[in-house]
C-alpha cells in the first residue's frame, strides 16, 4: 500500500514537471523574443529622436508603479529573494500574480532603457509557475524545491541556449537544500528543453566565432578576471547603495522621477546603456578592425565599464524589474573588451577580442552571482564555439568569485571595525 502510494506520488510529480518545463519554455520564449523586438524597434526610433532616451525610462518605470499599485496588490517585485522566501518557509509559495507581475514588469523595463535585463523576471516569473503548480496538485511540500527549479531551469536555458547553464544556475543558485528528487527533476527539464533548443532552431546571443586561444594570452586573461571580480563587488555594492537611498524617498513622484530621469541622462550619453546592452557588443567587435578607431573606442567602452553597474543600479532603486545577469554579463564583455584593445594598441599583442569579451562575461558574472559552474557554461554557450576557452574560462570564474567573496568580506570586516564600540 505505502509503496503504491510513493508510486502514484512520483508519477504526479514527474508529469507536474512535464508541465511546468513547458510553460516555462513558452514563457521564457515569447518574453525573449518579444522584448528584443520591441527594444530594438524603440531605440531605433530613439536615436533618430535622440532627446527621447530621456524620457523613456521615466515611462517604463511609471507604468510599472502604477501597475503595481492598482493591478499587482501594491507589491514591489522583490527578484530571487521571494523564490528563497517561498522554499524555506512551509505554509509558502509564490503568489500567482507573481508570473504576470514580473513577466510584464520585465518586458516595460527594458523596452523603455531601463539598464537592466530580463533574466531575474524569467527566474521568478517561472518559479512562480513552479511553486503553484505545486500549490494546485497538493504534492509533498518537500517536492516544491524540485518544481520550481526544473521550471527556472528551464527558464534559463531558452534565454541563454544552454540547458547545462540552466540546471547548474537552479542547483548552484536556486535549490536551498540539495536532494535527489531536485536533481532527477531538474535533469528532466533540462532534457526536454534541449530537445526544443534544437527543434527551434535558437541563435547564439553574440554573433562571431570563438578562435584558439594563445598561450600569451593568459597573464591578460587573469588580468580580466581580477579587474571583472572587482567590477562585481563594485556593481553589487552600488545595487545596495541606490535600493537603500532611492527606497527611502517617501514620495513616488520623486523617487521614481530622480531615478528614471538620471538614467535617460546617461543614455542620452552613452545609448550603449540602453536596455539590456547586449546590442552594443557587435559594435564593439566590428570596430575593432581599424586601428584608427581603437583610442576612441576604448575611451567609450571604459566610460560603459564605469557607468552600466550604476544605470542598472539606479534602475532598480527607482522600481524597475530586473536584476543583475545582463548588466553583469555587458559589463564584464566590456572590460575584457577594453584589455584586449589596450594590449593590441599599446602593448604589441595580437589578442583576440571576441575571447576576451566572452571571458570577461563569465568571469563577471561568477563574481555578481557567487555561481561559477552557471557562469561557464553559460559563457561557453553564448557564442558559437565558445567550448575552445572551456579551460581558461573554468580557471577564471573560480578565480574571480574567490577575488570578490574576499573583497566582500574585507569591506564588511573594515565596515564593523570602524564602527564605534557601545558599551
Amino acid at each position: 500500500m505505502k509503496l503504491s502510494i510513493q508510486s502514484r506520488s512520483n508519477l504526479l510529480l514527474l508529469l507536474n514537471t512535464f508541465l511546468v518545463t513547458i510553460l516555462s519554455i513558452i514563457l521564457a520564449f515569447s518574453l525573449k523574443y518579444v522584448t528584443e523586438l520591441v527594444q530594438l524597434s524603440i531605440f531605433n526610433f530613439a536615436e533618430a529622436n535622440r532627446y527621447l532616451f530621456l524620457v523613456l525610462p521615466t515611462t517604463g518605470i511609471t507604468l510599472i508603479y502604477f501597475l503595481r499599485k492598482f493591478i499587482f496588490h501594491g507589491k514591489k517585485n522583490k527578484g530571487i529573494k521571494e523564490i528563497y522566501s517561498a522554499l524555506n518557509y512551509r505554509k509558502n509559495s509564490l503568489p500567482l500574480f507573481k508570473i504576470t507581475s514580473h513577466y510584464i514588469n520585465g518586458f516595460l523595463t527594458v523596452i523603455f532603457g531601463g539598464s537592466t535585463g530580463i533574466e531575474v523576471s524569467t527566474v521568478v516569473s517561472t518559479a512562480a509557475i513552479g511553486s503553484n503548480t505545486h500549490h494546485f496538485t497538493g504534492l509533498a511540500k518537500k517536492h516544491q524545491q524540485a518544481l520550481v527549479c526544473a521550471a527556472v531551469a528551464s527558464g534559463i536555458a531558452v534565454l541563454f541556449n544552454s540547458p547545462l547553464a540552466g540546471g547548474l544556475f537552479a542547483i548552484e543558485v536556486i535549490a536551498r537544500k540539495k536532494n535527489l528528487s531536485t536533481f532527477i527533476m531538474t535533469f528532466i527539464a533540462i532534457l526536454i528543453t534541449g530537445v526544443f533548443i534544437n527543434i527551434s532552431g535558437q541563435e547564439y546571443l553574440f554573433e562571431g566565432e570563438v578562435l584558439l586561444w594563445k598561450w600569451q594570452a593568459i597573464p591578460y586573461f587573469f588580468i580580466v578576471s581580477v579587474l571583472a571580480a572587482i567590477a562585481g563587488v563594485y556593481f553589487t555594492k552600488t545595487v545596495l547603495f541606490f535600493k537603500d537611498k532611492l527606497g527611502a524617498i517617501n514620495n513616488n513622484f520623486l523617487r521614481v522621477n530622480i531615478g528614471a530621469l538620471t538614467i535617460g541622462g546617461l543614455i542620452l550619453l552613452l545609448p550603449q546603456l540602453y536596455g539590456d546592452s547586449y546590442h552594443s557588443l557587435p559594435y564593439f567587435l566590428e570596430n575593432s578592425l581599424h586601428s584608427e578607431e581603437v583610442t576612441n573606442i576604448l575611451f567609450i567602452i571604459l566610460a560603459c565599464i564605469i557607468l552600466k553597474p550604476l544605470a542598472a543600479s539606479l534602475t532598480l532603486g527607482a522600481g524597475g524589474d530586473g536584476g543583475v545577469f545582463a548588466p553583469s554579463i555587458v559589463t564584464g564583455a566590456f572590460i575584457g573588451l577594453f584589455v584586449a584593445f589596450f594590449a593590441n594598441k599599446f602593448l604589441g599583442m595580437e589578442l583576440i577580442p571576441l575571447n576576451f569579451a566572452l571571458l570577461g562575461a563569465a568571469t563577471m558574472l561568477s563574481a555578481a552571482i557567487h555561481a561559477p559552474l552557471t557562469a561557464l557554461f553559460l559563457a561557453c554557450s553564448i557564442v558559437d564555439g565558445g567550448y575552445i576557452l572551456f579551460i581558461p574560462i573554468a580557471i577564471c570564474v573560480f578565480l574571480s568569485k574567490f577575488i570578490a567573496s574576499y573583497l566582500c568580506s574585507y569591506t564588511i570586516y573594515t565596515f564593523n571595525k570602524s564602527l564605534p564600540i557601545k558599551n
